[in-house]
């Protein structure tokens, strides 16, 4: 069967945000701590709004880790509702959460979803020096002893992340996906430095959480969750390629409080909008292994919407949630 997704630290400095265009102070809230996936995304895209001109100060970003993105979503929702000077990093993490109601109740529609710039192809990564070479010996060791590979992931335990491998091993015909070891962290330099340390033998996550892991020469990505090889990393063989029919990228996008002004929440669509059009963002994603991938304003909620949809049904099929 074939699975698809096409799913607190302050730090730094501000935005022209509301509909009037006037400079008033704002924030990127990336829901993790430095380093990671969300991080990666307020800190490109709200330099490149300043670097390109859409905006006339810089972003500050404003780190919020805690229970997956939980803590963050709660306090946009209870303090910020009508905010239009904010933003958050979002992902299919972000929707994968919401779809299995990790979040403590609170659901999809008490934010609006602005838009998504990029994919960030899965991965499955391992330490330089690990045992296991590809996909088969990792799925041989998990068939022999499900105990002798641990995952770390920076999503909650049956988020995406964890849902990355579990497909995987659904496809070799593994099905007791409960006996499989994930440890859930705050972001994926976290879930990163496990593998690295030693303290898991594998790590699932996103290719722009280990680039930097990865050219240091401290992993190994054993396979990319894509269509297709991706460009500037044409050496990582696809799972595809390797015979497990799995494809999972995760969105890069952003989602605005929801009593906002539609008036707000179409010019923030709009800068967003103009960032995917860059050269700059061009750039970023090619040294960052993302590829392509726009959709912004009614455009994306009605995505997301269907997303979440589709997610809840994967999850069940996965037994991750009744």
């Amino acid at each position: 069967m074939k699975f698809r997704l096409i799913k607190a630290l302050v730090a730094g400095a501000v935005l022209t945000a509301g509909a009037g265009g006037a400079a008033t102070a704002a924030e990127c809230i990336a829901p993790a701590n430095p380093g990671g996936g969300w991080d990666f995304t307020c800190r490109q895209i709200g330099k490149i709004m300043h670097d390109i001109g859409v905006v006339d100060k810089p972003v500050q970003v404003t780190n919020m880790a805690g229970a997956g993105g939980g803590l963050a979503f709660n306090h946009v929702v209870t303090e910020q509702n009508e905010n239009e000077d904010l933003i958050v990093a979002a992902s299919s993490a972000t929707t994968t959460r919401l779809a299995q109601n990790a979040y403590a109740g609170m659901t999809a529609d008490q934010v609006r979803f602005v838009g998504a710039i990029g994919a960030d192809p899965g991965v499955i990564v391992v330490g330089k020096d690990s045992e296991i070479d590809d996909l088969d010996k990792m799925v041989e060791m998990i068939k022999a002893d499900p105990s002798s590979v641990a995952f770390a992931g920076g999503s909650a335990v049956g988020g995406f992340d964890h849902m990355k491998p579990l497909m995987i091993l659904k496809e070799a015909g593994f099905t007791d996906i409960k006996k499989i070891k994930y440890i859930g962290v705050d972001g994926g330099a976290d879930a990163i430095t496990q593998t690295v340390g030693g303290f898991t033998q594998a790590m699932t996550g996103d290719m722009s959480e280990v680039v930097g892991f990865l050219k240091s020469g401290d992993v190994r990505v054993i396979a990319v969750l894509t269509d297709e090889r991706v460009p500037g990393f044409d050496d990582i063989p696809t799972a595809k390629e390797q015979g497990y029919d799995v494809v999972a990228v995760n969105w890069r996008g952003l989602y605005v409080p929801k009593g906002i002004s539609d008036e707000a929440f179409n010019n923030w669509a709009d800068k967003l909008q103009q960032v995917a059009d860059s050269e700059e963002w061009k750039t970023a994603m090619e040294a960052n292994g993302l590829a392509p991938f726009t959709k912004v304003g009614g455009d994306f909620q009605s995505y997301v919407d269907g997303l979440i949809e589709d997610i809840n049904g994967m999850s069940k099929e996965l037994g991750v949630i009744q």
